[in-house]
């Protein structure tokens, strides 16, 4: 099948990146073995077996050459969703994005309209005091709440060890799961989580087993972290129909130095930077200055937007999960190898029952997959 490289005017539809999908392809738990996941390759377009569907996860191995290197984020999902009271005594839910200032924490609320400037809120644990907060304003953006919390609740360490205690992990509303909350404080966490700070997965971690890792070793594959701390922009549904102006929500990104020269190295070889996720493509593509025209080392926010007419600078493949219609991150896939390919490529996948969504089975994008860059 022959596919458009690049219409603008209808991949910049939001409309155009929808989907259908049967609801009982939407995961509500991983593989039993993370790395047994079921796994679809995506190659070159113009050859006859343009893709494959008999792989697993485990297969990605075969799929990388020595010297390659493997980029993760070792963010780790915070127990950001907290129940607290009222005043009046009835619970309302809020789920920890980012400091906004000193002790005051942006949080979204549900229902939010209970919550209003100036009212004092109680946070409970059968394992510890109770902590007065107070709602000292409301977010444009979000919607969201900013709440103060006590004092020494003033950084991610301090928040970290407070979610610890009072909160629980924050699952997306799509999985309908009767496990206990235990298995998901592992199960939705990757094997190499370590900066506390995500409110979401980075879901294509997740296939990524210590066996996995350890042989990509093996074979003299570098694997390397950076750190993007999922949050708001991820998850949020995209609110416009004319994406050509398309803002995101900013996320905290760490690309160091070590990382930073080892993809000057590659870029002079036939070597590839393969990011695990999307998470790690922003944080990837955030680190090229087009000022400078080089990589640099960056930790700060970010607020990249990748979508169809993007030129990648520093990745060259892609493992990934299935995601939701009308997603940013769909958008940015699409920038790799074209929304009218993935979308027909997402066809053929819910047809041979492929799991969608954080839980769900994944895709690797090759490096000859790529549109031109």
């Amino acid at each position: 099948m022959n596919f458009k490289i690049h219409n603008k005017e209808i991949d910049h539809r939001l409309e155009a990146y929808d989907y259908s999908l049967d609801q009982s392809l939407i995961a509500s738990k991983p593989s039993k073995v993370r790395h047994e996941s079921k796994l679809m390759i995506v190659r070159n377009s113009e050859l006859k077996e343009d893709y494959s569907t008999n792989k697993y996860t485990k297969d990605l191995l075969a799929e990388l050459r020595e010297g390659d290197l493997v980029v993760i984020n070792d963010t780790k999902v915070m127990k950001a969703r907290l129940k607290v009271e009222l005043e009046n005594g009835k619970l309302v839910e809020l789920l920890v994005l980012e400091k906004s200032d000193e002790f005051t924490w942006l949080c979204l609320a549900k229902p939010a309209k209970k919550l209003k400037i100036n009212k004092q809120l109680n946070l409970k644990s059968p394992f510890a005091k109770d902590i007065k907060l107070k709602i000292s304003g409301i977010d444009e953006e979000t919607g969201g709440r900013f709440i103060k919390f006590p004092e020494n609740i003033n950084d991610l360490i301090s928040m970290n060890k407070l979610l610890d205690i009072y909160g629980e992990i924050p699952l997306p509303p799509y999985i309908k799961s009767t496990e206990e909350e235990s298995f998901h404080e592992n199960s939705y966490q990757t094997e190499y989580a370590c900066n506390p700070g995500a409110v979401a997965a980075p879901t294509a971690g997740l296939h990524l087993s210590k066996s996995l890792i350890s042989n990509l070793k093996k074979k003299g594959i570098l694997v390397m972290p950076i750190t993007l701390h999922v949050g708001y922009g991820t998850f949020k549904p995209i609110d416009q129909e004319d994406l050509s102006n398309l803002k995101l929500h900013k996320e905290w990104v760490s690309v160091s130095k070590k990382v930073v020269e080892e993809i000057k190295r590659i870029k002079r070889t036939d070597r590839r930077v393969i990011a695990i996720g999307t998470t790690s493509v922003r944080a990837l593509e955030s680190s090229y200055s087009h000022e400078m025209e080089d990589f640099i080392p960056i930790a700060k926010y970010v607020d990249l937007v990748i979508k169809p007419g993007y030129k990648f600078k520093a990745v060259d493949g892609l493992l990934t999960n299935f995601h939701l219609p009308k997603s940013s991150l769909l958008l940015l896939v699409s920038a790799m190898i074209g929304r009218e390919r993935l979308l027909d490529l997402y066809k053929k996948a819910t047809k041979e029952k492929f799991r969608f969504f954080s839980y769900g089975d994944a895709m690797f994008i090759s490096p000859d997959s790529f549109l031109e860059k």
